[in-house]
């Protein structure tokens, strides 16, 4: 797994963010509307391919479970007569398990990463949609008394 690539992207993304809500911060109602209707667009987009991932991840790590019992079932028939070879073997195989499993995790951490960045935008945009939705009807009020 290329992590630093992994990482870039998330800091492209965040970039992105804060360069939207910038713009955002002084655009009109309308603009602010469209704005909203695409974030949440490409947060139901992340969000279904984030539960895409994680559910094939799981399936993933289900199967490889599997497998790993049955092939341990296997070796101990296999290998009795040799503890210690199988024991080093067994200590590459869980540590090269385990390597994979935290390879998987830091990248499903990452997909929510991405995820946050989204939902952040999504409620800064709101946010700022709300503010001048305020301030247009503090405007009127203020010009009909």
């Amino acid at each position: 797994m290329d992590f630093p690539a992994q990482f870039a992207t998330l800091e492209q993304r965040t970039s992105d963010a804060r360069s939207a809500v910038k713009a955002a911060a002084t655009e009109t109602r309308e603009q602010l509307r469209s704005r909203l209707d695409q974030a949440q667009v490409d947060m139901d987009l992340a969000k279904s391919e984030a539960h895409q991932k994680a559910e094939e991840a799981k399936a993933e790590a289900q199967s490889k479970w599997a497998q790993i019992k049955a092939d341990r079932r296997a070796k101990m028939d296999e290998l009795k007569a040799k503890i210690e070879k199988r024991n080093r073997q067994q200590d590459a195989k869980v540590a090269e398990e385990e390597a994979e499993w935290a390879e998987d995790d830091a990248a499903y951490a990452i997909d929510r990463a991405n995820w946050a960045i989204d939902d952040a935008r999504l409620s800064v945009l709101d946010a700022l949609d709300a503010r001048v939705n305020a301030d247009e009807r503090a405007k009127t009020a203020a010009g009909s008394g």
